[in-house]
């Protein structure tokens, strides 16, 4: 297909499809994950074809053999229309063990959908979020994280093009494909939007045919962002979507779980090493969304207002290395936790990579925060070499980076260590 943006996602998908019979795509409505796989496949069968649905519908629920005839690799667009071709092609696989990269299967919410057996070893699970700022050609890519994982001496400082401005769009825009198509500012907002309200009105009752409440959804996603990237806890969360709207706490853990479902809450979890009492260390998850933009809309938040709201401007910008971070290591497993303990040590993020390697983060949006940024991580570096000479026998691995991803212009190595690289210079 033609303008095709590449995405991280496209290596790891042939990857999987090197290794698997076939490979499942979730992700959030809007992310990309028709059109990336439709890059990849050969035959496409979309389900949702008004055309051609009912013939699909027939043959999967009486023939489905049929629809595997196609010229492979195929895509089986929001399969969870058709539940029967999951054990379909779970069947070919276990036939055809020999081949890999047949099928590619498609759907917002096909985790809600109940097969009779799982796919593992069969089907690969693959979960897309919204395009980076890299992949939207928003940074400049010029720091590579894994480079720098791999050989920190290869840093070499440079400018990002992005200004506070440019940071405070791409934030409210977010990471959705669709935004790169339209020539507007108002209408790549707009889109957003639109997915904000889908979500509300549509998305959470069509999940699994149960009907739910449209101001509640909203009520509980305004509650999210107005605590986003915070350690507010659950009680916390509801005790506020309660005083909105009244809703039990029943249905409110039943609409979080939904909306999780949907991929649309994401939150972070807590990394807990033995370097403190386990008292003295959070483990609460981080408040997070997909994308910085839900939060945005359900704040009633604009470019411009956010300009003269730094507090939680910094919240969502949060949000936004959050993601990018998640997208720029996925092609080395990263996984992204937390550090904050009642002393005041922190690390906004803690990368882990599936080698074992792994960076403290923090993320500073100006350039007075920097050196707190800086400090915190240090202070947790010490303390891993405090608890290795204390317990030679089980040392801790000390972390292979120390970064402060900020909104500022300039990248640096300080003295101390720790890289300061500009969100709009990364890239995976």
């Amino acid at each position: 297909m033609s303008n095709y943006k590449n995405r991280v996602f496209d290596e790891i998908l042939k990857f999987r499809m090197n290794v698997f019979g076939a490979v499942l795509i979730s992700g959030p409505k809007g992310c990309g994950k028709t059109r990336t796989a439709s890059e990849q496949a050969k035959t496409i069968i979309e389900f949702q074809d008004e055309e051609k649905r009912d013939y699909y519908l027939q043959l999967v629920n009486n023939y489905p053999t049929k629809l595997l005839e196609g010229e492979k690799p195929i895509l089986f667009d929001e399969w969870q229309d058709a539940p029967k071709i999951w054990g379909t092609i779970r069947k070919y696989c276990d036939d055809h063990p020999e081949e890999v990269g047949s099928f590619i299967l498609t759907g917002s919410s096909s985790n809600n959908v109940q097969t009779p057996h799982t796919g593992t070893q069969r089907i690969s699970e693959l979960e897309m979020i919204p395009m980076s700022l890299f992949e939207m050609g928003d940074s400049t890519g010029q720091i590579s994280l894994i480079d720098l994982f791999n050989n920190p001496d290869s840093f070499i400082p440079c400018e990002s093009k992005m200004n506070i401005d440019d940071i405070v769009f791409s934030i409210c825009k977010g990471g959705w494909p669709k935004t790169i198509v339209q020539k507007g500012d108002k209408e790549k907002l707009y889109i957003a939007k639109d997915l904000f309200n889908q979500t509300c009105k549509k998305d959470m009752s069509a999940l699994d045919k149960i009907k739910r409440n449209p101001k509640w959804v909203s009520a509980i996603l305004k509650s999210y962002s107005r605590n986003i990237c915070t350690l507010a806890n659950t009680k916390t969360i509801y005790q506020d979507v309660y005083l909105s709207c009244g809703m039990s706490e029943s249905t409110f853990y039943e609409y979080i779980n939904a909306l999780e479902r949907l991929c649309i809450i994401k939150d972070v979890n807590a990394w807990s090493p033995l370097l403190r009492s386990k008292t003295n260390v959070r483990s609460t998850p981080k408040r997070n969304l997909i994308d910085p933009s839900i939060a945005a809309v359900a704040l009633g938040a604009s470019p411009e207002s956010l300009k003269n709201d730094f507090n939680t401007l910094g919240f969502l910008f949060e949000s936004l290395c959050i993601r990018d971070l998640t997208a720029y290591s996925s092609k080395n497993g990263g996984e992204l936790s937390y550090y904050r303990d009642r002393y005041g040590v922190e690390a906004d993020c803690v990368l882990h990579l599936d080698d074992g390697r792994y960076a403290l983060i923090e993320i500073k949006l100006g350039n007075n925060q920097i050196d707190e940024g800086a400090k915190h991580l240090c202070e947790i570096e010490k303390l891993i070499n405090e608890f290795n000479q204390k317990y030679p026998k089980n040392k801790m691995p000390l972390p292979s980076l120390k970064l402060v991803i900020t909104g500022t212009r300039f990248s640096e190595k300080r003295e101390d260590g720790v890289f300061v690289i500009p969100i709009g210079c990364l890239k995976d």
